[in-house]
């Protein structure tokens, strides 16, 4: 499994010498080409499975495997370098730069990674065709669609061919039409490129594009299968 998490706890303290159970021994495994989507309430612990699996955060117990490399045991430096390499985190907001263009938000992900921009060019060229904005190259945030930006936000996210990729509430702020557009360029970047993403998504009215949906309540995981894609 690409991803994998096995019987996973996260707790916070609360007050008192309290704790509050954020993730109650969670497992879940996601394969390569393959898209889950997690549904649950606020505060059901969607935000914490997002952030236990992005190494963000390290669970109290259980096991994290990225990429076939277990993370519980990294060190900071480590982690961050998986995350820059490995992993592909699409925000719930896309916080592009407003200075730069579209291409150039993908290019500077090499920046990050201590490549030359201008070298991957050609490849964050051919990652705005995958989305469908091969002809907004040299536009700049203001000059894009929510729908759009958020196709960029994409499209960042992969720049760096992760095998992992993570997305939070991706259709929060599009109307219902923009936002089954974008579920469903992630489910077709999902297949097409091999990587395994997890989603999470309060759009119930789209969750066919999953090949299998999961709920979380109180912190807990159960398997509530709504469809499987055919093909």
């Amino acid at each position: 499994m690409t991803l994998a998490l096995t019987d996973v706890t996260l707790t916070y303290p609360d007050g008192d010498g309290a704790r509050l159970t954020a993730l109650d021994a969670v497992s879940l495994e996601v394969p390569a080409g393959g898209l889950v989507a997690v549904v649950g309430p606020s505060g059901s612990g969607k935000s914490s499975l997002l952030a236990v699996a992005a190494t963000l955060v390290t669970p109290d117990a259980g096991r994290v495997v990225v990429d076939g490399t277990e993370t519980n045991s990294l060190s900071r430096a480590h982690k961050a370098e998986l995350r820059r390499d490995r992993i592909g985190i699409v925000f719930q907001q896309p916080n592009l730069l407003p200075s730069l263009t579209s291409v150039e938000q993908l290019q500077v992900m090499a920046h990050l990674s201590g490549l030359r921009p201008r070298q991957f060019r050609e490849r964050a060229e051919e990652l705005l065709d995958a989305v469908g904005l091969s002809d907004k190259a040299d536009r700049r945030p203001h000059q894009l669609s929510g729908g759009q930006r958020q196709r960029i936000n994409i499209a960042r996210a992969l720049m760096n061919e992760p095998a992992v990729m993570l997305v939070d509430e991706p259709t929060s702020a599009l109307d219902h039409e923009r936002g089954a557009a974008i579920l469903d360029l992630l489910a077709a970047l999902t297949r097409d490129r091999g990587v395994a993403t997890v989603l999470v998504t309060h759009d119930h009215a789209h969750l066919e594009v999953a090949d299998r949906t999961v709920t979380m309540s109180d912190g807990r995981l159960t398997d509530g299968t709504l469809s499987l894609r055919q093909g």
